[in-house]
Order: structure tokens, then C-alpha cells, then sequence
């Protein structure tokens, strides 16, 4: 079964694309990066904020809402942009990484995997079919294949094993999505881990099933980015032009720039969030380390250029201050600042991609990292 297309490629520069997302909540402008609600919910920020920093769709994490509140609850209640306030358009993830990673006991097999849950040890099975069916409750724009995640480094035989196994859980879960609303979407996910053969195997056995967009899974899980980059090179050209593609759960700004270069629509990561409220910055010269004792008596905003009024207003000595104290205003204002940074180079990497000239932004924003945070005279 063929999948009707909800995406528009506008325009290309070099392999970078600028394109547009339909969803039933609206468009998705690209290249995009999805701020991460895992639980329903950003981490010290409100919806509101989300949406002022220029962000067009969020992540939902699947394991974590299925274990709570539940799906079957958050169906009840109107789904998952009702239920949290977000009227945008939403990715749910399939939870796949998140039974390797976080949950105990786990079994897998042909059939589905069984894990017991980190919350309260209650056994879990979620087979491709439940994953779909969970996805489907929440009510996301955007649903994703269960696959096997493995940690890299692995074995090249568990790595083929898993990719492999991914292909026959991805026609499952097509099989699954088939009854879904019109408008709503299901991804594929390559795997493959570090092995650019496995790679096109996998993307070219995606492809063959068919899917609305393309996932590549598995990496920034701690190998060095010429791997991560590598991987990309080796799966994107295998990937139709006109369906998007999303690295999922990547990455740093750097990391995101190089991606997009590489042909790379779709970005999410916790990175934002999760920085901010440990006192990371991230500005248009690299990444601040607001906990370093220098910014005490430092009077300049982050960024006197931003587009964010936190990043504009804001003291570094105050938000040291902040910082060093344990105040949560501190970690909610980096929060916002990093998630609006994020969107803020997305739309400039979309306006480059549609000029032509990609090529010398991406120049100039290496520049300005390596320039680097400089002290004050």
C-alpha cells in the first residue's frame, strides 16, 4: 500500500532542503527541531514560551506517557494536545529506545519485548502492534516504527540481528497504522549502528515497505560525530527526496548544522532543556558555561543580538547568580534561552537554504563557535 505525501520539498541548496510538513495541527516549516516533552510536558517551560520561540511541533515520548498517566487515559481526555495545551502538531516517538535504555528485565523476541517498568516494576509488553495502538491513542501527528536500539559499540552480528529485526517490526507496524485517520503519519527508522553497509540495507528496506518520512535512529548514543555523519551520508541517499527525513534524538547545534548539510529535515533532542537546567547557554558564539566563577561580575546580556528577550535582558552575573544558587528561575530562563537559540538557527538555515547560500552560513556560524564566549574588557 502506497502512502499518500504530506510533504513539499521548496527548494535545495547543495543536499540541504527547506521544505513544508502537513499535519492535521498545522504545518511543519523545515529544517525543524522538535523540543522534547517527554512526559507531556517541557521540563520549566510553558507551552507558551515553546511557541513564541518559533517552535511548529514538539516530541511526545510514548514509553514514558504509556506507563503514565496511560494512553487509554489520555485518549479519554481528548488526546494528547488537549490534554497538555499544545495545539500544534506532535511526534511521538515508538518507546523503543526508552525499554532499552531505562526499563529492567527486559525480553525480547520475534513477537514484542517485555520489560518491567521503572516506575513501579509492573510487568509491560509492547509488541509493534501496542506501540502503534498507544501512538494512536495519544493521538500524535506523527507516529514512529518500533525498532531494536542496541549500544554501540556492538558486535557486527547483534548489530544485523536488530537492523533486521527492525524491518520486520516496520512492516508490522505498517500493517498496524493502516486504519488511521487521514492527515496522521507513521515513519520507518533506519538502523544499522556504525556500519555504513547495514545502513543502506536498512534504508533501502524501508523504502521498499514505504513509509510518509524516515527516521535514522541509533546514533548520537555516544560515538564520535564522524560516525553519526558517516551513518548519514551512507543512509540518506537511499531515502526517497520527497519524504523528510529525521535524525532522531540529536543533537548539539553543531551537530544539527553539519546534519542539515547532509540532507536532514527533522531534529529533536533534550539537549536544550536539559543543559539550561545544569547552566549551559547555547548562543550564536558556542555554548556558556554560566556556573564559571568569570561571569560573576560580568554585566552583558548572553546575547545582545538575540531574538530572545531573556537572552537580550538578562545579566550573566545575575544569571550566575541564579545558577550557583539553586534557583529555578535560573535553570527556566536557560531553558527557554537554548530552546530559542535552537529555533532561531533552524529559521536561519531555512532563509540560507532558500537564498542559496548555505554555504556561507554554514561558514560564518562556524565562525562565530569558534570565535567563542569573550571576556569583557
Amino acid at each position: 500500500m502506497s502512502l499518500p505525501n504530506h510533504f513539499e520539498l521548496l527548494g535545495t541548496d547543495g543536499a540541504a532542503r527547506t521544505g513544508r510538513l502537513t499535519t492535521p495541527h498545522g504545518l511543519v516549516r523545515t529544517p525543524t527541531f522538535m523540543p522534547v516533552g517527554t512526559a507531556g510536558a517541557m521540563k520549566g517551560v510553558h507551552w507558551r514560551e515553546i511557541r513564541e520561540a518559533g517552535a511548529d511541533i514538539v516530541l511526545g515520548n510514548t514509553y514514558h506517557l504509556m506507563l503514565r498517566p496511560g494512553a487509554e487515559r489520555i485518549a479519554a481526555l481528548g488526546g494528547l494536545q488537549h490534554f497538555t495545551g499544545w495545539d500544534g502538531p506532535m511526534l511521538t516517538d515508538s518507546g523503543g529506545f526508552q525499554v532499552m535504555s531505562l526499563a529492567s528485565l527486559r525480553k525480547l523476541d520475534e513477537q514484542a519485548v517485555t520489560f518491567r517498568s521503572h516506575i513501579d516494576g509492573a510487568k509491560v509488553e509492547l509488541s509493534p502492534e501496542r506501540s502503534i495502538e498507544v501512538q494512536r491513542l495519544l493521538g500524535s501527528d506523527i507516529a514512529m516504527q518500533l525498532d531494536e536500539c542496541v549500544r554501540l559499540p556492538a558486535a557486527p552480528e547483534d548489530i544485523e540481528r536488530a537492523m533486521q529485526l527492525s524491518l520486520r517490526w516496520a512492516e508490522r507496524c505498517k500493517r498496524a497504522f493502516e486504519s488511521a485517520p487521514a492527515g496522521h503519519m507513521l515513519f520507518g527508522i533506519v538502523q544499522g549502528g556504525d556500519l555504513t553497509q547495514l545502513r543502506s540495507t536498512s534504508a533501502r528496506g524501508l523504502v521498499e515497505i514505504g513509509f510518509h518520512g524516515y527516521g535514522i535512529g541509533g546514533l548520537a548514543v555516544g560515538e564520535p560525530q564522524s560516525v553519526m555523519l558517516e551513518m548519514i551520508e551512507a543512509a540518506a541517499p537511499e531515502l526517497p527526496a520527497d519524504r523528510p527525513r529525521y535524525l532522531m534524538g540529536v543533537g548539539t547545534p553543531e551537530d544539527i548544522l553539519e546534519a542539515v548539510r547532509r540532507g536532514i529535515d527533522m531534529f529533536d533532542c533534550v539537549m536544550p532543556t536539559r543543559n539550561g537546567r545544569h547552566g549551559l547557554a547555547f548562543t550564536r558564539l558556542g555554548a556558556v558555561n554560566l556556573r564559571n566563577a568569570r561571569h560573576a561580575d560580568d554585566p552583558r546580556p548572553l546575547d545582545e543580538e538575540s531574538s530572545w528577550p531573556s537572552a537580550r535582558s538578562y545579566s550573566r552575573a545575575y544569571l550566575h547568580h541564579l545558577v550557583k544558587s539553586g534557583e529555578t528561575l535560573g535553570a527556566m530562563l536557560l531553558s527557554e534561552i537554548n530552546i530559542a537559540y535552537y529555533q532561531e538557527l533552524m529559521a536561519a538555515m531555512r532563509a540560507a537554504i532558500a537564498s542559496g547560500t548555505f554555504a556561507a552560513f554554514h561558514e560564518q556560524t562556524r565562525a562565530g563557535w569558534a570565535r567563542g564566549d569573550i571576556a569583557p574588557r
